[in-house]
């Protein structure tokens, strides 16, 4: 995988409940990009290589996941959104674009539904939200069971077989498995076999019934005031209904 450029900066950033791993680089407007399962904040790196001349790039690792600490608890992406909101606070940024992909979609409206002065826009990439539109006929799909594969035995199952585990999302859920290398495999394989990471990703998926909850009630204040852009192809999920 190619580094990030040179003039990114990395920072251990304490947002209360956790310390979260930030890439921080280039000037301009800023982007925060969320990054999902199976990857980490490094995902961004291609995307980070073409706006860093226009854009201040800011990419944070969710806790518990690459980099991250790995607290106890606060996997709800409620508790999450807080922690972005944190990361910019401390970075004297008050407004940003924010691009999001899979488990950070969820992070991501989280923080844009909390913090909606924060936002400026919206780019949302392939996964749903837990409670909003079709997600309880989302979950019935056989193709996502392994949003209840988790506890002990679940981590002990995978423990030592990440790469295992992880070559069933690329090889599975993405469009073109030739394009996700051995060298990209090799490197989150190592990330998510680091002591406690696995367990972390796991918690992201067992606080799924709670954000459905969250959720919920974000919506029920109302639509998002930021411009919003939903992007799929032809391999992501169903088009969700239009809700009013």
């Amino acid at each position: 995988m190619k580094p990030f450029p040179a003039d990114f900066r990395f920072e251990q950033i304490e947002t209360g409940g956790a310390t979260i791993h930030t890439r921080i680089g280039g000037r301009g407007p800023a982007v925060v990009a969320l990054h999902g399962f199976a990857d980490t904040g490094d995902m961004w790196q291609p995307l980070a290589a073409q706006l860093v001349a226009i854009h201040t790039v800011i990419v944070p690792d969710l806790r518990g996941m690459g980099l991250s600490s790995q607290p106890a608890g606060g996997y709800d992406k409620k508790t999450q959104g807080v922690d972005i909101a944190r990361v910019l606070d401390k970075l004297g940024i008050e407004t940003a674009d924010l691009v999001t992909h899979d488990i950070g979609n969820m992070v991501g409206y989280a923080f844009a539904a909390q913090f909606p002065t924060k936002v400026r826009c919206w780019v949302v990439m392939d996964a749903p939200l837990p409670g909003i539109g079709p997600w309880d006929e989302i979950l019935k799909s056989p193709m996502l069971w392994h949003f209840n594969f988790r506890g002990p035995d679940m981590e002990r199952l995978v423990a030592g077989r990440e790469r295992i585990y992880l070559d069933r999302f690329w090889n599975e859920l993405s469009a073109n498995p030739q394009a996700i290398d051995e060298e990209t495999r090799q490197h989150y394989a190592r990330l998510y076999a680091r002591p406690g990471n696995m367990h972390c990703a796991f918690e992201q998926f067992a606080a799924f019934g709670q954000d459905a909850v969250d959720n919920k009630a974000f919506a029920a204040k109302g639509k998002l005031a930021m411009p919003v852009l939903a992007v799929g192809a032809e391999k992501s999920l169903p088009p969700p209904r239009r809700t009013s």
